[in-house]
């Protein structure tokens, strides 16, 4: 059970990071923007690869941060169900979502853009745009990132729901365990 705890904290640490490192990027997002803008409105100039660069980021960030999200439960939730439910009912739900839903998406996700990437990668492609960025098959390659972000963090949440189901909860750090909520 040591294990397990520790492989739950492994990975939302992991994740952690990535949402940290990536949520960066809004800031950069904003001041790319703004100076396109002001470029363009004041001084009559532009550049198409600053245009990409913020799509670019923006494409980025939201991949990256994807298991992070779904570790902080961000995701939008049909909680009909889920939200009275007692923990141990919740930790049954994720155990099923996790794995008839979540994995299996991701797996498709994964089989479906692997060609897409490799062959970008393969032939180095860059901004359909005139003059814009190089390196187009680093963005496509998110997708993968987003895709494997989040079945590592759909294992650690079947792990999660294994140490509930097992009373061993008490192993995770309060940050990873189930949240109470009051009802009103």
């Amino acid at each position: 059970m040591n294990a397990i705890a520790l492989t739950v904290r492994a990975i939302s640490a992991l994740n952690e990071l990535l949402g940290r490192f990536f949520s960066w990027f809004s800031l950069g997002i904003v001041l790319v923007c703004f100076s396109v803008v002001v470029l363009r409105y004041f001084f009559n100039t532009g550049f198409v690869w600053m245009q990409d660069l913020y799509v670019w980021m923006n494409g980025i960030m939201f991949t990256g941060i994807a298991g992070y999200v779904l570790m902080r439960e961000g995701h939008v939730r049909v909680d009909i169900f889920y939200r009275p439910a007692t923990i141990r009912r919740k930790a049954i739900i994720d155990l099923f979502g996790t794995f008839v839903f979540l994995l299996p998406f991701a797996l498709v996700v994964i089989y479906y853009s692997w060609n897409y990437v490799r062959s970008s990668w393969g032939i180095s492609e860059q901004s359909g745009n005139a003059g814009g960025m190089h390196g187009l098959y680093v963005l496509k390659s998110f997708i993968i990132v987003f895709a494997v972000v989040i079945a590592l963090q759909g294992i650690a949440a079947a792990l999660r729901a294994l140490l509930v189901l097992a009373d061993k909860e008490d192993l995770l750090p309060e940050n990873l365990r189930y949240k109470t909520e009051e009802l009103s």
